[in-house]
């Protein structure tokens, strides 16, 4: 061996420190120490460009202090939380605690289901927008229906309304810069979240901005899972169908969404978006009690999976919960099985099909330890089904970006929004018994006796899960 390499492999035994001191949780420690070990260049480079999982953004939460317009809690959310039961009351205290964003409250909510309602909904909002248009995707492809809604900005930044569009950078590979340089030129601005390797940020490459929120005028805000293009259209016969789920809300809630957008922003290009135009003063009527569930890597309380565990513990009569994709880690795979065993109904919808088909394998090697809890599992065999939504009991539901794997649980940045309104999970509940008659349940003798070879191959990727 030369002095060279010798030195090589002493430089990248450096990093071992460094995960360590990162206190990842003991799998990924093991497995990047080995790698690391038994592949001492290679395994030292990726580790510095994947092994990033925890980002500190303190300059920029000091900056969002002294700013941004932050309210304690918005009027009306301590009536409504009086009004709670003491069980509701507590869970809502909790989320509040773990999200460190206060409750609040939304005049109105509507369900959006499929591009076939949610892209008409956005492009009118767009178009009647006065003041801003804030935008922000993980996926926007540069194709029709990306040019459809690029050339919706263009007209609203040309007619003097503020534009912000923000994407990932890898989310959108394919999509390139210049492709938005007319909405630049028509005075609106446009950043990417992340860049690619060596460029800024670059040593979070592994991170990604999963969230999908638009937010005009302050006053109205769309969240939940869906992307711009003509696949999620369902418009591309390579993935034919595609269900997906957002909510628009209006209301006070709104304000704590725009400070979610305006984090995300500063971050990406350090302007501040500050003002009362940005922030309208909050009203003091009477909505439904919202809550903002925002996780990401610069979220050491992990607020995504304990909130979902705080919702599934709250439970006393059912849990219906869709996801894109179901790599559970094993707090969550027991919080399942816990809230089944009190006695809840608890049914769980992935999709048959899928854009990452090798997750489809991951999320079957858990069927075993749902279907012995009773858990009923359905397949969605229509389309691909991409939604992320949640109804609890009868009156609180969920729509957001995060899946229920370790990427949205922790390595993405994610928002969720619970809302207690009865009406609105109503329509929850009437949109996931569709796809569940649109399913095929999964049965455990069915599901016992299934082929040797898919067996292993669910073995051999599930030790992924916890990588992806």
């Amino acid at each position: 061996m030369s002095w060279a390499v010798f030195i090589l492999y002493v430089l990248s035994w450096g990093a071992i420190p460094h995960v360590l001191l990162s206190k990842k949780r003991p799998a990924a420690t093991l497995a990047w120490i080995w790698s690391i070990l038994l592949f001492p260049v290679i395994g030292a480079i990726a580790y510095l460009l994947l092994g990033a999982d925890r980002i500190k953004r303190r300059r920029l939460r000091r900056a969002a202090k002294a700013k941004f317009a932050r309210h304690s809690e918005s009027p009306g959310a301590s009536l409504k939380l009086s009004k709670q039961t003491p069980s509701a009351t507590a869970l809502l205290r909790a989320l509040v605690n773990i999200n460190e964003i206060p409750a609040s409250t939304a005049t109105s909510l509507r369900l959006l289901i499929d591009a076939v309602t949610f892209y008409p909904a956005l492009k009118q909002r767009i178009e009647q927008a006065r003041h801003h248009v804030h935008v922000e995707f993980f996926i926007w492809r540069q194709d029709n229906r990306g040019q459809e809604f690029l050339d919706a900005l263009v007209a609203a930044a040309q007619r003097g309304v503020q534009v912000r569009l923000l994407l990932d950078q890898i989310g959108c590979l394919g999509t390139k810069r210049k492709f938005f340089d007319p909405l630049v030129k028509a005075g609106g601005e446009f950043a990417w979240f992340y860049s690619l390797p060596f460029g800024r940020h670059s040593r979070f490459t592994n991170l990604r901005n999963h969230r999908k929120l638009q937010i005009i005028d302050g006053e109205f805000a769309f969240v939940g899972g869906m992307n711009i293009g003509h696949e999620y259209a369902g418009e591309d016969p390579a993935f034919g169908a595609w269900r997906d789920t957002q909510m628009e809300v209006q209301g006070n809630v709104v304000t704590f969404l725009q400070e979610a957008f305006a984090t995300d922003w500063y971050f990406a290009t350090e302007s501040r978006i500050i003002g009362p135009d940005f922030y309208p003063e909050a009203q003091a009527g009477d909505g439904q009690l919202c809550q903002i569930i925002a996780g990401g890597p610069d979220a050491p309380r992990e607020p995504i999976p304990k909130s979902l565990i705080a919702l599934l513990n709250f439970a006393s009569k059912r849990v219906w919960m869709a996801t894109g994709y179901f790599a559970p880690d094993v707090p969550l795979l027991s919080a399942l099985q816990i809230c089944a065993a009190r006695g809840v109904e608890v049914r769980l919808l992935v999709s048959e099909k899928s854009d990452h088909p090798y997750l489809v394998h991951i999320g079957r090697s858990y069927y075993e330890e749902l279907l012995r809890y009773k858990i009923r599992v359905f397949e969605y065999s229509k389309a691909i089904n991409h939604s992320k939504a949640m109804l609890i009991d009868d009156e609180w539901m969920v729509v957001g970006s995060a899946n229920s794997d370790n990427r949205s649980m922790r390595l993405n940045f994610e928002l969720n929004l619970l809302a207690h309104a009865p009406q609105e999970a109503a329509r929850l509940e009437e949109m996931l018994a569709t796809d569940f008659a649109d399913s095929r349940e999964i049965t455990w003798p069915e599901f016992a006796t299934r082929p040797l070879s898919r067996r292993l191959l669910e073995a051999a990727l599930r030790p992924l899960a916890p990588l992806l």
